[in-house]
């Protein structure tokens, strides 16, 4: 019984698209949250809501019927207008969670973002990928202390160094 019950299923499953909707940048989750709470007070035939960080302007949208995106961003401000259907492979770098610590390697230049450092810029000594922590020095310190920071806590502002090449206060 359950092997006609498939087929059947299948062919009554309607497919989603996704689609991609342009707004003003900085102002992508407060669309999104204006859009989820249209939904949920409509009843819109929406799946899901995409707003990826590292894609600013930008919010994608899963469903069954266009009709359903055009009633959800009508008179929403901050929305600038639809772009079209996307494909799920151009979303694959957006679903795939990045580690901390990619793009940053031994002797480059970081910015230190958040805890006691914040703003303080260090040069790298070693990156730990499994544990996502990054050793590095403090650039503004006279003796060259290791600390240890998680990789979210670091921004790379500069590539490979080597200690000849920068001098802290001009010694």
């Amino acid at each position: 019984m359950e092997t006609q019950e498939e087929p059947e299923a299948k062919r009554t499953r309607k497919s989603t698209s996704i689609y991609t909707i342009r707004t003003t940048i900085g102002q992508e989750k407060s669309v999104a949250e204006l859009i989820a709470n249209r939904v949920a007070i409509h009843d819109l035939a929406i799946k899901s809501i995409l707003v990826p960080e590292t894609l600013r302007g930008y919010i994608f949208i899963e469903t069954v019927k266009r009709a359903a995106i055009d009633d959800a961003i009508s008179g929403i401000s901050h929305v600038r207008g639809s772009v079209g259907k996307t494909n799920v492979n151009e979303l694959s770098s957006f679903l795939v969670p990045r580690p901390p610590t990619e793009g940053i390697s031994a002797g480059d230049i970081v910015e230190i973002t958040g805890g006691p450092f914040k703003g303080t810029r260090a040069k790298v000594t070693r990156v730990d990928t499994t544990k996502e922590e990054v050793t590095v020095e403090l650039l503004d310190s006279p003796a060259p202390i290791p600390i240890r920071v998680h990789g979210d806590y670091v921004r790379k502002v500069g590539d490979r160094i080597e200690a000849d090449e920068f001098s802290i206060r001009g010694w």
